[in-house]
């Protein structure tokens, strides 16, 4: 293959194709790019291969799709397909031998492909067992070459460690072109499908999903699902406005003050940056009088949704302050805010949207930077019963 000029580059190759599932369309940055690989991770039962085969039958009604089964029979798959209620050509593929898949496809070039996972599939020249560090990379590798070279857009099931990360090689993450990640309890209703890298998008963008007996439906409004009911909200309870990738998200974070048991106080935090979270008691015990140094400090956000912008900081110092004084925090009222160490309240990106998005959802007061000029004024202010 020769060089070429970028503008002699056939564009039409690069139309995204849009999976008719809205919020999953943004994650990955507008649609499926032709020719992609994505790695999708989680826990076991998130709903990694459930998402994967609701994907596949949407695509399968506009092209070839081959869904490669190496750790199901195809008729454990066909199970699952009814259950979801998934009746669409969809090609699928019981193999391990991912170079006997490749060959097999050579002449196809179906429209997407997908590994159900990347850990059960081995290539015979290839001296490992499937699963090793060795097969995972020459597998990546292997799939990658063949997304680029006949365009076809192909998705990949990772497993994950004890830790919570994607097992096998850091290079895995870094072959694929987009890392998807479900977050928050598999056990509960909802699912969070997370973007950790994107080279066609940006990161950090969400995808909601509520998990029902028919599959994943995507929450179009998560700020609904991350409140709690506002009717009688005890004192540690904040809303805080944040931006989750490009998309305003009220979420809710929830603080719990005792006096320390033992000698050392705890500080823990759910869901929250914990180094964060011990700066802003710092702030809090030197520039607002709160003397938090014999007191156990949780903190923690409502949902599953993990918030780690600094513009959380005002919202988590707020529902700590309730918490310590025992004070409830208006029922209509939110904020966001970065804090300095001196205690200022600094401005931060997007402060606008975070306020529409805010007064949409019935929040009449937002403290912001600009309505308060330090920690303590803010906490002065918002610690009012209603």
């Amino acid at each position: 293959m020769e060089p070429v000029s970028l503008q002699d580059v056939d564009g039409e190759r690069l139309a995204r194709l849009s999976v008719e599932m809205p919020e999953f369309d943004a994650v990955l940055g507008g649609g499926i790019v032709p020719g992609s690989v994505t790695l999708v991770g989680g826990p076991p039962g998130a709903g990694k291969s459930t998402l994967l085969l609701q994907i596949a039958s949407r695509l399968s009604r506009r092209g070839e799709v081959v869904y490669v089964c190496g750790e199901e029979s195809a008729a454990q798959v066909k199970l699952r397909a009814q259950r979801l209620g998934i009746d669409a050509p969809l090609l699928v593929y019981p193999e391990t031998n991912l170079r006997a898949v490749l060959d097999r496809l050579q002449t196809h070039h179906p429209l997407a492909l997908v590994v159900d996972s990347i850990q059960t599939v081995w290539l015979p020249e290839s001296e490992a067992y499937a699963g090793s560090v060795t097969q995972i990379r020459d597998c990546t590798q292997a799939l990658v070459e063949f997304a680029k070279r006949t365009g076809t857009a192909a998705f990949v099931v990772g497993h994950v460690t004890k830790d919570g990360a994607i097992a096998g090689p850091r290079l895995l993450e870094h072959l694929v072109d987009t890392v998807l990640y479900f977050e928050g309890d598999a056990n509960g209703e909802y699912r969070i499908l997370r973007a950790y890298k994107n080279r066609f998008g940006s990161i950090d963008e969400i995808c909601v999903f509520g998990m029902r007996d028919d599959g994943l439906h995507e929450i179009a409004d998560p700020s609904q699902l991350f409140l709690a009911t506002r009717a009688a909200r005890p004192s540690g309870s904040c809303v805080v406005a944040s931006i989750v990738g490009s998309r305003p998200v009220l979420v809710e974070v929830q603080a719990l003050v005792g006096e320390a048991s033992y000698g050392t106080p705890r500080r823990l935090a759910n869901n929250v940056d914990q180094q964060r979270l011990a700066m802003i008691l710092a702030v809090l015990e030197r520039r607002a009088g709160l003397h938090l140094g014999t007191h156990d400090v949780y903190a923690s956000v409502a949902g599953g949704l993990r918030v780690s912008e600094p513009a959380a900081d005002l919202g988590i110092a707020l529902a700590i302050a309730s918490a310590f004084r025992n004070v409830a925090l208006p029922t209509h009222l939110a904020a966001f805010g970065e804090l300095g160490l001196s205690g200022e309240v600094r401005a931060v990106n997007a402060a606008d949207r975070r306020r529409a998005e805010a007064r949409k959802l019935g929040f009449v007061e937002v403290l912001a930077p600009g309505d308060v000029s330090d920690v303590a004024q803010a906490i002065a202010k918002a610690l009012r019963r209603d």
